[in-house]
């Protein structure tokens, strides 16, 4: 009889631990005091790496101001496009940001938070040829010599819409843009975002018809699969710096509207 009680008091402690819910990242951010942020740090006006462990952008700013309602600090985990996903699913951070396009594929890992902007996917190429380059099947031609950077929805896209033209891989997004205004490619599709702040850091060229992307595409965060608790207190947080005016003034620094 003693057995049968022990047994069955064991099997109610391991039942009651294995119903005990794993401690949200809202918990731990707030003991320690800080929050991890992944970010390529090389996408433009979202996330950009000015200096090793110095970023700065619209993101930046957002993540800034999330942290500060975490009473905690941001601290900006560097990865690669390529990495992102893996990295942020291996736990190097709390919440991904710099400009993440929302995707099924993504969903599958990682949860999303509410969206914050709609950012299309829209062609940058030299200003003489915006004409040339309305839609995709102007684009998607054995002629025209596209370039993407890999490891994000830009290469998928590419990949997916532009199958017939001619197809480079540029590792370094920092500098795809050089290769347009060099005239070594002719089209780069991008957000409606960030093709529209290039074109004003590079004059030689212009964002086609920005607000008509040719692709629809939304904008968010990704944040640890499963837990509720972190998502909800994002999303609220979100909400309420819509609300009350601080993400149009940060979105106003550094998209120009």
């Amino acid at each position: 009889m003693k057995c049968v009680v022990a047994l069955t008091l064991l099997l109610a402690q391991s039942f009651a631990f294995a119903q005990t819910p794993a401690p949200s990242t809202l918990s731990r951010v707030t003991q320690s005091g800080i929050l991890r942020v992944c970010t390529p740090g090389d996408y433009k006006p979202f996330s950009f790496q000015r200096a090793p462990g110095e970023f700065e952008g619209l993101d930046v700013d957002l993540m800034g101001s999330l942290a500060t309602a975490l009473n905690a600090k941001p601290q900006f985990v560097k990865t690669t496009w390529a990495n992102l996903l893996p990295d942020f699913v291996a736990g190097k951070c709390d919440i991904a940001a710099g400009g993440i396009s929302v995707s099924l594929e993504r969903q599958k890992q990682a949860y999303f938070s509410t969206p914050y902007m709609v950012n299309g996917k829209t062609p940058l190429t030299r200003c003489e040829n915006v004409a040339r380059y309305q839609s995709i099947e102007a684009i998607d031609q054995p002629s025209v010599r596209v370039i993407a950077n890999p490891g994000g929805s830009n290469e998928k896209f590419a990949r997916a819409k532009l199958s017939h033209a001619q197809l480079t891989m540029h590792s370094d997004n920092l500098t795809i843009f050089d290769e347009l205004v060099k005239g070594h490619a002719d089209v780069f599709v991008t957000e409606a975002a960030e093709a529209i702040v290039q074109s004003k850091a590079h004059p030689e060229l212009c964002a086609v018809n920005p607000d008509k992307p040719l692709q629809y595409a939304e904008m968010g965060y990704l944040l640890p699969n499963g837990d509720d608790v972190f998502k909800h207190f994002v999303d609220q947080w979100l909400h309420l710096s819509q609300a009350n005016g601080e993400y149009a003034q940060m979105s106003a620094k550094w998209l120009g509207k």
